[in-house]
């Protein structure tokens, strides 16, 4: 995919937005989130909203300052163009073209931008349209998408005979996002914290219920003014965003990985002018395991 100039349009530099934390359950509430179809008088989560006014800082032009093991995020340049936008592929329409143009793609990038894993297993990916009645679009919620009791579910889930030997060495897992949009992203950037930055108190483990009976686990986040936010202005095709949910090192005393896992949500600049194209993305999840 040819990546265009940036238009001058695109936001830059620090900003304050809004950003949508939330309100812990009571004591001996568990929190909970319906995923899909809601059970008939249930609602489709418990937990309130607490939107705060968050300062944001750009890091365009300081994305090698940031790495996995002390802020469970990492910029990776210069992608070439995907199999998948090629005249073989979907240009990411399909999910049986996906899996099989850009998922190799994913886990050589993962190899190669995370020293000492040696296997890489896709479980799935989202792709998020602008189109506001699309199935999925961006989200506008701060959160962590495993947890270290749904991280050791996943592995048990995918990794059949090899799981428990691959539960007592690290394992980790790992999304890989990248806007879809021909131009600079202008609207619903990702705003993503340090993990070094989050203190254990501001995470509030959320049950993720489906219907067909699986319950794993995410993160909501309660708003603490310690956190220390991010984001990547005007992301193109060519750039990756990693962010970490969870590695089993920073469970070990004494680590130096600091929590290995990354808060995010999209979020509405106010720069962003009117009609600005609509931010449209894929997330990659992947669990990363070492020797």
């Amino acid at each position: 995919m040819a990546i265009t100039q940036a238009p001058s349009s695109v936001p830059r530099g620090p900003v304050t937005a809004q950003l949508n934390f939330s309100h812990p359950p009571p004591p001996g509430v568990k929190a909970f989130n319906w995923v899909d179809k809601v059970p008939e008088g249930q609602p489709k989560q418990n937990l309130t909203q607490d939107p705060r006014p968050v300062p944001i800082t750009d890091i365009r032009g300081r994305e090698s300052e940031f790495t996995l093991d002390k802020d469970a995020f990492q910029v990776i340049s210069g992608v070439p163009v995907s199999a998948e936008e090629s005249s073989s592929g979907s240009n990411f329409t399909d999910d049986a073209s996906i899996d099989a143009n850009y998922y190799p793609e994913v886990e050589k990038l993962l190899l190669d931008s995370i020293p000492g894993s040696n296997r890489v297993f896709i479980f799935d990916h989202t792709i998020r349209r602008a189109d506001p009645n699309a199935y999925r679009t961006a989200v506008q919620q701060v959160h962590i998408d495993q947890t270290p009791y749904s991280a050791e579910l996943r592995v048990k889930r995918h990794m059949g005979d090899d799981a428990d030997a691959l539960l007592k060495g690290r394992y980790r897992i790992v999304n890989v996002w990248r806007p879809l949009n021909k131009n600079p992203v202008e609207s619903m950037p990702l705003a993503v914290a340090s993990s070094s930055s989050l203190q254990e108190q501001d995470i509030i483990p959320v049950e993720h219920r489906t219907p067909w009976g699986y319950t794993g686990q995410t993160a909501a986040i309660a708003y603490n003014p310690n956190q220390k936010w991010y984001y990547l202005s005007g992301m193109t095709g060519n750039e990756r965003l990693l962010l970490e949910c969870f590695d089993s090192e920073a469970l070990k005393e004494g680590s130096s990985v600091a929590g290995g896992r990354v808060p995010h949500t999209a979020f509405e600049d106010p720069r962003t002018r009117a009609d600005a194209e609509g931010r449209e993305s894929i997330e990659i999840r992947a669990l990363v395991f070492d020797p």
